[in-house]
């Protein structure tokens, strides 16, 4: 398959720059395998359009507000987001326009914070020592900003719009911090929707994706096949192997909520029971392919020749992949992490 068959041109005012106003009021296309039939709906319909018994698989990870300003003494300004840390002190950074420079930097946000650049590492990543040894997550709780993906416009170092990212580009579920970009399917969920899936029947467990800064790679590759897909670690608890294993013997469908999280269970072999266990997944699905675990997909709308855009082209088949994302241009549908979502079943 070839990356330019992901290809689809989209107006630039449907890319979405801010999430709804309430996050269930977000529209919601509605796709059937069986018979290629569209509707349009909102997403607050969901326990209407989902059966009794199925089986909600979300991703439970939570964004760190993983970018912020770093400053040279000489004032220079450099933009850095934080991807991990293998020591408290040290952690690998994506720095913007660093150049040449090999120094000290103090942080814009917070002056008494400073670290000194320590190494070049491959796809501009450095790592960097601090003079503290807080947690990252207590320190980029205090100087970060979401690392809200680049179509979306903020100012480069403050934005009016920052506490306004910080509770939406974050689903309600949120748990396990580690992740630079948020599972978007979740962010259309509220706890008052959550509330009446339960009451419809509608079960839910949470396996966990830290979705790391190759989200953002785009398909350079002509071939898909020659694309060399990022790894991203992942868990699945003891209770969601036994949910799952419950569905699985009682023939009930798996949803997947967002394509992290179809990525989590596609990784799992297709014939042996689920068990808890932590690893790296590096799964890159594309057409034609064959899926073991998933009966219904939610998703939001995605980036031309992006590895998402041909997950969904996996499931639903890549002309019908194309009808869909057609009629959401053409019915006005927001696209991308802040936009509308579609339901594959």
């Amino acid at each position: 398959m070839h990356s330019d068959e992901l290809d689809f041109d989209l107006p630039p005012e449907l890319i979405a720059q801010l999430p709804p106003r309430n996050r269930s009021d977000s529209r919601l296309l509605h796709y059937s395998r069986a018979d290629g039939s569209i509707s349009h709906r909102r997403f607050g319909e969901l326990p209407r359009l989902l059966r009794a018994g199925d089986l909600l698989v979300c991703n439970d990870t939570k964004v760190l507000p993983a970018r912020f300003m770093l400053r040279k003494p000489t004032g220079g300004r450099i933009e850095a987001l934080f991807l991990r840390h293998e020591h408290p002190l040290r952690w690998l950074v994506q720095l913007r326009a660093l150049e040449s420079y090999r120094g000290s930097f103090v942080f814009e946000a917070d002056e008494s914070l400073s670290a000194v650049w320590r190494r070049d590492l491959s796809g501009g990543v450095h790592e960097i020592e601090l003079n503290s040894n807080q947690s990252a997550a207590e320190l980029l709780a205090r100087v970060g900003r979401m690392p809200l993906p680049p179509y979306i416009r903020r100012d480069r170092a403050a934005d009016p719009r920052d506490d306004l990212d910080r509770e939406r580009y974050q689903t309600v579920y949120a748990r396990s911090a580690g992740s630079v970009a948020a599972p978007t399917a979740g962010l259309h969920f509220t706890p008052e929707l959550l509330a009446e899936l339960d009451a419809a029947g509608i079960q839910r467990t949470s396996v966990t994706l830290q979705v790391g800064l190759g989200t953002f790679k785009p398909v350079t590759a002509d071939d898909l096949a020659d694309h060399v897909m990022h790894a991203e670690s992942y868990e699945i608890s003891e209770e969601a192997a036994v949910a799952l294993n419950l569905a699985r013997a009682e023939n009930r469908r798996v949803i997947a909520v967002g394509t992290t999280s179809a990525r989590v269970l596609e990784s799992h072999p297709p014939d042996e029971p689920w068990r808890p266990v932590r690893a790296d997944t590096s799964i890159f699905i594309y057409p034609p392919y064959t899926w073991w675990h998933i009966g219904g997909l939610i998703t939001n709308f995605h980036l031309p020749r992006s590895t998402l855009i041909a997950l969904v082209a996996a499931f639903v088949g890549l002309d019908r992949q194309r009808r869909i994302y057609a009629e959401a241009i053409a019915q006005r549908y927001r696209f991308f992490s802040y936009g509308d979502a579609m339901l594959a079943e």
